[in-house]
């Protein structure tokens, strides 16, 4: 899991990340920088899936890179599995679905509710069930991302830390002590 991932979970929603391989050294699941991943999320990895910088994951989207079983022999505990390739600054919305083998473009947004079969490419927006593409992004416009967020909000903190310091400086115990006793205009 990369710096700065955030995992938010209920006691009644969950995050599960779940690795349950048949095979040595498979069933691995790899979280990019600044990911979001909110509650009832479940991610499920017989081989591999591959999450990029700056995602979000909204509530109950499930990933997996395998069907679980097998169609005629329901015995086996895995079945067919291929990898998940997810992009940087991929946004999942509530309850999608993205099923093994595909890959998701950098940028891309898949709607709310999508069963995901079939790759995505970049910069797009992709709904439905199946997921089809319906819009590109333009691409010319700059892309925020939640390290731009984070990158800010760290700037604003320290700067409005800064402003205290010195909105505090020469501030002491006796000057306090003196306020309650003798207080004057301004303290």
């Amino acid at each position: 899991m990369g710096d700065f991932a955030n995992i938010i979970a209920t006691s009644d929603n969950r995050v599960r990340l779940t690795v349950w391989s048949n095979r040595e050294g498979e069933g691995r699941i790899i979280i990019g920088k600044y990911c979001l991943i909110c509650a009832g999320v479940r991610i499920s990895a017989a081989k591999e899936i591959s999450i990029g910088d700056n995602c979000m994951m909204a509530n109950r989207v499930y990933i997996t890179d395998a069907d679980w079983h097998d169609l005629y022999d329901r015995s086996m505990f895995v079945g067919q599995s291929s990898p998940v390739r997810i992009g940087n600054n991929v946004w999942i919305g509530d309850s999608a679905i993205v099923c093994k083998g595909v890959t998701i473009g950098d940028n891309s947004i898949i709607g709310a509710g999508a069963v995901v079969v079939k790759d995505v490419p970049p910069n797009v927006v992709a709904a439905g069930n199946p997921a089809l593409v319906l819009k590109n992004l333009d691409a010319g416009l700059p892309m925020q991302t939640r390290e731009d967020w984070f990158t800010i909000m760290s700037q604003l903190t320290a700067e409005a830390e800064e402003k205290e310091r010195n909105e505090l400086r020469g501030n002491t115990f006796w000057g306090w002590l003196r306020s309650k006793g003798f207080p004057r205009k301004g303290d």
